[in-house]
Order: structure tokens, then C-alpha cells, then sequence
């Protein structure tokens, strides 16, 4: 059983590697900790379901870079406008991406620097060639 203090444990953790400093958990953690890892999961599962499709995470990877027409990304996934489509609507229920009008076109950017961070993380897993 640890008894160090949370505090001491997450300021070694972060000391021992920035990027990947995970807390440890414990049997000591106190009601209110586990109430927001469980919530903290549950956004965690949320967000991994919404992207867990092949065509979603194309969308997010072609919008990593960018702000692109529906046009544009059906041109660029080789797909049809209602496949498109649907999958940028499950993206946007989730809070992921965010359209923009302008005429008879509408755009689609990140809606913030998360999903940008995810698709680094996938690509430097499954798609970068060292």
C-alpha cells in the first residue's frame, strides 16, 4: 500500500516523462478522485467510439491539416456524398468538428486541438515508416 501523498505521486510521475504521465491509482484515492476518473472514462469512451470508424478517422486526419469542403473531402476519400456526410454527422454530434456555411457550400475544421493530437498519436503508431 502507497501512502505517499497524491500530490507527491502525480509530481513524480510528471517528472518521470511529460508526455505520458499517467497518475497512479491506489486504494488510498479518495471518493471525489474516483468520481472523476469514472467520468473522465466515459468522455474517454465517447470520444474513442466516435472515432473508431475508418471513415471517420480519414475525415479527421484530412481535417488535421485543415478546413475542407464536404466536396473536397469526398474527393479526397474516393467517397459519396450521403457516406460523407453521415460520418461528419456523427463527428459533429460528438463535438469533434464544426461546420461553416458560406453559399451553397459548407465546410467542416476541428473543433479543437484533440482530435489533431489523436490522429499524431495513430499515425505515429500505425503510419509512420522509420
Amino acid at each position: 500500500m502507497n501512502t505517499q501523498p497524491r500530490e507527491i505521486i502525480a509530481a513524480r510521475n510528471k517528472s518521470i516523462g511529460d508526455k505520458m504521465g499517467l497518475p497512479v491509482f491506489d486504494t488510498n484515492m479518495c471518493a471525489e478522485d474516483l468520481d472523476k476518473m469514472a467520468t473522465s472514462a466515459v468522455e474517454a469512451a465517447n470520444f474513442l467510439k466516435a472515432i473508431s470508424h475508418e471513415g471517420r478517422l480519414m475525415i479527421l486526419c484530412h481535417l488535421a491539416s485543415g478546413e475542407k469542403s464536404v466536396t473536397e473531402l469526398e474527393t479526397l476519400l474516393s467517397a459519396r456524398q450521403a457516406a460523407v456526410s453521415q460520418q461528419l454527422s456523427r463527428l459533429r454530434l460528438e463535438g469533434l468538428v464544426v461546420p461553416r456555411r458560406d453559399g451553397k457550400t459548407i465546410f467542416y475544421r476541428l473543433a479543437d486541438d484533440r482530435p489533431k493530437q489523436i490522429m499524431e498519436v495513430v499515425y505515429d503508431l500505425f503510419c509512420r515508416k522509420d
